[in-house]
């Protein structure tokens, strides 16, 4: 069997076991968070929190909810890092400096999860599994929330509530996360991955010296990490490393961890407005750009010429020959049109092409499917705009599910569409026009511009992967990155729930003959367009100078 034949199989299983668990888990996710029951370990939490599960917010106090949660939770862990070397379990690595610390707490509150670290080289078992694996639920948790306030936006009238932040935030981490987490878990440990809190070892004789590793409670973490679309990594060389992705099977499961809860969440809010078919033409969007993207960079990566690419098969620089180029880019693809950043692969080694797609996959806003409630948000963003433009051509008020999209609903939209790009181009055009941070590219010319690009793409989008070649850990980077991850995701949400806000005190709007169906082909082809035409006008003089200009010159 030809690697592009086991690559399509590949593919069709995972599409497979999508559609399988795509309704029962859409739909249990829509009654968690329509529940009026709370179970008794969640009144416990509400307890200890102080918080009341059944009183409704507004959006501001929606908003207020996610923006302490998430300040506190950036303090929490800074200053675990900052003790570390006084913890027990730290197996004997020290305190984290100040500002690696800031970026690593600022990325996995963030759900970025960039790292700037070696993960078995820093940090101990304390801070890995009581600070960065729980705020890997945590963060999943709040995206999720986030979402659900929007949906909610638009399934209700005449109101402007929009839930409890506290009991969406309880209800998706003991609900949903941790018993799926609990399950993946499982099946990683029985594909091979480790599981204990083993110390550091010798492992074997290597080029005269030894190696030594140390083991973790890494198939726990490797299961939410993919899950909540986190990506952060028990060990440097993220799930590339056997420990953390033994093989092709083990491989093959975690991209559909990745891919999972996104695409559910078309149902779920297919459920909630009402409408099913309202959820099928957002999945339908989200879909054909994920396979759209998956058929590009497996055809980038098989057909690339050269010598020693024919030999391998296809550019197999950077891959683990345990899952291919089919396998790896399969991977790439989802971690990057996701938010979860995890790599089984080094992207910086793709060819020229490759590499923009997994860039221009990010730049995109991490939509299709997206990360966990920040892809589903995002899409319906877009809905919104795409809508409005519709309106525009036809000279009619736009509509979306009822909703007027009136002044202040497409100032809120074009508000959220703004604030990323401004934040990868203007942090990309300091460091370029810097000396001090192009000391950290380990090439020059369009790959090393591509280096920096990427660098804070994967950072204000909130995704964490890197292209490998930069050196990310220094003041400049840590500091400036941290800042993005911050602003690229509470920012957005500061419109998001705005949004949701003024479409809940709306009442709904009768459907005529002119209104435009939001539920048919012929609009998700239109929310393809407009996704594209949008991310391709604003990014695209920076792909030129990188990926674009590497890869016709190759």
């Amino acid at each position: 069997m030809s690697s592009q034949i086991a690559g399509v199989l590949q593919l069709l299983a995972l599409i497979s076991a999508l559609g399988l668990a795509y309704r029962p888990l859409g739909d249990y996710m829509a009654r968690v968070y329509s529940s009026e029951k709370h179970y008794t370990p969640e009144k416990w939490i509400y307890k200890v929190i102080g918080a009341d599960p059944a009183a409704e917010m507004r959006w501001p106090a929606y908003l207020r909810g996610v923006l302490a949660f998430s300040a506190v939770s950036v303090l929490f862990l800074y200053l675990m890092q900052r003790v570390q070397g006084s913890l027990p379990g730290s197996l004997g690595f020290s305190s984290i400096d100040p500002d690696q610390a800031f970026n690593t707490a600022a990325s996995f509150v963030a759900n970025t999860n960039w790292q700037s670290y070696y993960g078995e080289q820093a940090m101990g078992h304390v801070v890995q599994t009581g600070g960065l694996a729980v705020q890997n639920f945590l963060s999943a948790a709040v995206g999720m929330a986030v979402a659900v306030a929007l949906v909610r936006g638009f399934a209700r009238s005449r109101t402007g509530e929009l839930g409890n932040f506290w009991a969406d935030l309880v209800r998706g981490t003991v609900r949903i996360l941790i018993p799926v987490s609990v399950i993946g878990a499982i099946v990683l440990v029985a594909c091979g991955a480790i599981q204990n809190f083993s110390g550091i070892h010798q492992v074997g004789q290597f080029m005269g010296g030894t190696q030594e590793w140390n083991g973790g409670a890494v198939a726990s973490q490797e299961a939410i990490k993919e899950l909540g679309t986190n990506g952060g990594g028990y060990f440097n060389a993220n799930s590339a490393h056997p420990f953390e992705n033994p093989n092709p099977l083990s491989n093959l499961f975690e991209i559909f961890l990745i891919l999972l809860i996104p695409f559910a969440l078309t149902r779920t809010f297919g459920r909630m407005v009402g409408s099913l078919k309202q959820g099928y033409a957002i999945l339908g969007a989200m879909a054909v750009i994920w396979i759209g993207f998956t058929a590009l960079m497996m055809w980038t990566e098989f057909a690339h010429r050269g010598p020693a690419f024919e030999i391998a098969g296809g550019a197999m620089e950077g891959k683990e020959t345990r899952f291919g180029i089919a396998g790896s880019s399969l991977f790439a693809v989802a971690t990057t049109l996701t938010s979860t950043g995890a790599v089984n692969s080094f992207h910086s080694s793709y060819t020229g092409f490759g590499g923009g797609i997994t860039m221009l996959g990010m730049q995109l806003g991490e939509i299709a499917p997206g990360g966990v409630g920040s892809g589903l948000y995002g899409m319906l963003i877009m809905a919104v705009i795409a809508v409005f433009i519709a309106g525009l051509m036809v000279g009619r008020t736009p509509e979306y599910l009822g909703k007027k999209i009136g002044t202040r609903q497409i100032t809120f939209a074009a508000c959220y569409l703004l604030i990323t790009p401004a934040l990868v181009l203007g942090f990309t055009a300091v460091a370029m026009a810097l000396p001090t941070p192009g000391d950290s590219m380990t090439n020059s010319g369009a790959h090393g511009f591509s280096e920096i690009l990427y660098a804070y793409t994967s950072g204000a989008n909130n995704n964490g992967s890197a292209f490998a070649g930069l050196n990310a850990d220094t003041q400049w980077f840590n500091t400036t990155i941290g800042i993005a991850m911050l602003l690229g995701r509470f920012v957005p949400m500061v419109f998001v729930l705005a949004l949701a806000g003024s479409l809940a005190e709306q009442k709904p709007v009768p459907e005529t003959a002119g209104t435009l169906r939001t539920d048919k082909p012929l609009y998700a082809g239109l929310l393809v367009g407009t996704i594209l035409i949008i991310t391709g006008l604003t990014y695209f003089p920076a792909l030129a100078l990188g990926p674009l200009a590497e890869g016709l010159a190759s």
